[in-house]
C-alpha cells in the first residue's frame, strides 16, 4: 500500500531516518535485497547506530519498517473512508490514491509491507508477526468505517477482508502492468460489492 510523502530525512533522528530508509529500501528492493549497509550509507548512519537502535539487526529493523508502513496506510485509509461517509464512493476514491502513488513513483512503490514480509515470513517471525498485526489493523479500520455507516458487524468483517485482498492484489497488479487499470477496476467493483449489502 501507498505510503505517505517522504519526511523530510535531514530533520529527522538518526533511528527515524533509518527506519525510513529501511522502509522505502525494502519496498523497492525487498527484504532479501536490502543490506545493513546500503540503510545505514542511505540514512546518513553509522552501522554502530544502526546497531545500536537495532541489537536485533535487520530483522528487527525489517519490522520496525513493516511497522511505519502500517501507521502510514492505517493513516490515509482512515483519512479517505471518514472524508466520504459512503463507503461505496470512498473505496474508488482510496484505489485512486493507491494508483496515483504507484504512478508518481514511476510504479516502484508497491506496499512496503508486502514487499518487506514476501519470502521471509519463515524465518523472521517478527517481520512476519508485525505483517499480520498490519494486515488485521487494516480490517479493522474498514470493518469499523462500515459498522458506523449502518453495516451489520458480520457483514463489515466479512468485506473487510475482501476490501484489503482486493486492494493489495490490484495494486501489485497495478504495479506490474505500470497501469492504474487494475486499480480503477478493483475501486469500482469494491463499491458495486459494499452497495450490494445495503
Amino acid at each position: 500500500m501507498k505510503t505517505r510523502a517522504p519526511h523530510d530525512l535531514a530533520t529527522a533522528g538518526t533511528r527515524e531516518r533509518i527506519v525510513r530508509t529501511a522502509s522505502r529500501l525494502m519496498q523497492r528492493q525487498g527484504y532479501e535485497g536490502t543490506g545493513i549497509k546500503q540503510i545505514s550509507r542511505e540514512a546518513g548512519a553509522t552501522l554502530g547506530s544502526v546497531y545500536h537502535f537495532f541489537p536485533g539487526g535487520k530483522q528487527e529493523l525489517g519490522a520496525a519498517a513493516v511497522r511505519l508502513g502500517d501507521e502510514e496506510f492505517t493513516e490515509l485509509l482512515r483519512e479517505t473512508l471518514d472524508a466520504e461517509p459512503e463507503p461505496e464512493k470512498a473505496l474508488p476514491a482510496l484505489a485512486a490514491s493507491l494508483a496515483e502513488g504507484l504512478r508518481d513513483s514511476d510504479w516502484l512503490d508497491g506496499c512496503p509491507v508486502t514487499s518487506t514480509v514476501v519470502g521471509t515470513a519463515s524465518g523472521a517471525p517478527g517481520i512476519q508477526q508485525a505483517a499480520a498485526e498490519a494486515f488485521a489493523r487494516w480490517r479493522s479500520v474498514v470493518a469499523e468505517s462500515l459498522v458506523a455507516t449502518g453495516f451489520a458487524a458480520p457483514d463489515a468483517e466479512d468485506l473487510s477482508h475482501t476490501v484489503i485482498a482486493t486492494l493489495e492484489g490490484a495494486e501489485l497488479a497495478s504495479q506490474v502492468a505500470r497501469s492504474e487499470a487494475p486499480l480503477e477496476a478493483a475501486g469500482r467493483h469494491l463499491a458495486r460489492l459494499v452497495a450490494s449489502y445495503r
